[in-house]
């Protein structure tokens, strides 16, 4: 079972890079992220054509999550976060396929900070603690998947001495934040599978980055303890990104035997 997490940043826009990267790939599972359009826009009848049924959450112009399954009807579980009824962002969407819980999600950036868009990203990061505390108490098999726009640590960016210096995806809130949430016994599985080495999934379209290969990885797969054993591979389609009109992030995926 191949399971991917794409933040595919504008999917109206990118879908036949999206296209072609499923018929390429061909995931089990596809979690999407800021898909930038509204509910009623999304491109259902495309994908399923492509052989892919879907369940998500749009919003306009912004955010926007998806899951996608190959030859099988997702059973949607949750479409938001619990723990703030007045949060309208498309930022969480949660459904089972054959068997496990996958969640697509898209951490808030939290930039500039500070301010209140770094406090919205911890108190929603909180959420999804509190959340996946719960998912864990189940003791179902989970993968929680997507654009968390943290970078772990250091070891996860390219080497720079300052620019990032003040910015929300490395502030030790965020990092801590992380932390705490892989405590709780998930497993970072591209970290698994990779203990060392740049492993990046997201390149700025400004200053060259893809060029000069100053990555980040801020796209994360989590596993439950009781898929950890179940993990065969790992990795990221790199060269998605340097496609034509590309995303700024490359799929990662995992396979579970």
């Amino acid at each position: 079972m191949k399971i991917a997490t794409f933040n595919i940043n504008n999917v109206n826009r990118r879908l036949p890079n999206l296209l072609a990267w499923l018929a390429e790939a061909k995931p089990d599972v596809a979690c999407l992220q800021e898909l930038k359009a509204e509910s009623g826009d999304f491109p259902e009848a495309a994908l399923r054509d492509a052989g892919y049924r879907s369940v998500w959450r749009g919003e306009r112009s912004w955010n926007g999550v998806a899951i996608l399954a190959r030859g099988v009807e997702p059973v949607l579980t949750r479409t938001e976060l619990p723990g703030d009824a007045g949060d309208g962002q498309a930022r969480y969407v949660e459904a089972a396929v054959r068997g496990v819980i996958v969640a697509s999600l898209y951490l808030p950036n939290g930039n500039p900070q500070p301010g209140p868009k770094f406090t919205y990203k911890l108190r929603w990061f909180e959420r999804l603690i509190a959340h996946a505390a719960t998912l864990r108490e189940a003791g179902v098999p989970v993968v929680l998947a997507g654009d968390y726009n943290v970078v772990p640590t250091p070891a996860d960016m390219y080497p720079s001495r300052s620019s990032f210096a003040t910015n929300a995806l490395v502030q030790p809130e965020s990092r801590a934040a992380f932390r705490r949430l892989l405590d709780q016994g998930w497993t970072d599985a591209l970290r698994h599978r990779h203990p060392t080495g740049p492993v990046y999934t997201f390149w700025d379209y400004m200053r060259g980055a893809w060029d000069k290969d100053r990555g980040l990885r801020l796209d994360h797969l989590l596993l439950s303890p009781d898929l950890v054993e179940r993990l065969a591979d790992a990795g990221v389609d790199r060269h998605v990104r340097a496609a034509e009109d590309a995303s700024d992030h490359a799929p990662a995926w995992i396979r579970l035997r």
